[in-house]
């Protein structure tokens, strides 16, 4: 019954809790928010094990950093892009991210156009991608980051990040002409 009560308290009551580095709030903040910003975290980082070490770390980064939190904006997206950039960290680290440049000019279609898939099926394929591709295809398609935020975190050009996307989503479309041709004709 207890945990009922705690569990109902408002998130401005964590967020304060989390201020004055209450435990219970710390819980209660990671219990309530861990699978989706783990959800975030594996689509940068493939493996396991170390998406959740991601997810650790950013969790820990809100609870040290939370008094950098005003209150404008919504919790919840303060959360997802600590665990965005804490992820980012984590490919430049260990993945020796490159991203190539391509010189070409890339398209810049809708994020929408996968719409039509299951949104399990199309993030298992994203995770096929390269990681220069998968990280730049998420924080457009899926963060919504302009190419000019993706080429300021990435230290890349906006004619990469376009070129990045652009080559992801064509990476995406033979993967799925592979499992079904009609998808061609529904992606163009």
């Amino acid at each position: 019954m207890g945990l009922n009560i705690y569990q109902s308290r408002t998130l401005d009551t964590l967020v304060d809790g989390l201020r004055k580095n209450d435990n219970r709030s710390q819980k209660a903040v990671y219990e309530r928010f861990s699978p989706v910003m783990f959800s975030v975290s594996l689509r940068y980082v493939k493996d396991y094990d170390s998406a959740q070490d991601v997810l650790l770390k950013s969790f820990m980064k809100v609870f040290d950093n939370i008094r950098q939190y005003t209150g404008q904006g919504s919790f919840e997206g303060w959360v997802r892009r600590i665990v965005v950039n804490e992820a980012l960290m984590y490919l430049r680290k260990h993945k020796n991210m490159s991203v190539e440049v391509d010189i070409e000019e890339a398209k810049d279609t809708a994020a929408t156009t996968y719409d039509h898939l299951e949104a399990e099926e199309l993030l298992s394929l994203v995770q096929q991608l390269p990681v220069g591709y998968r990280t730049v295809f998420n924080l457009y398609a899926i963060e919504g980051y302009t190419h000019a935020e993706i080429a300021e975190k990435l230290n890349i050009s906006e004619g990469t990040s376009k070129s990045q996307l652009s080559r992801a989503k064509q990476l995406l479309r033979q993967m799925l002409d592979r499992i079904d041709p009609s998808y061609q004709d529904q992606i163009g």
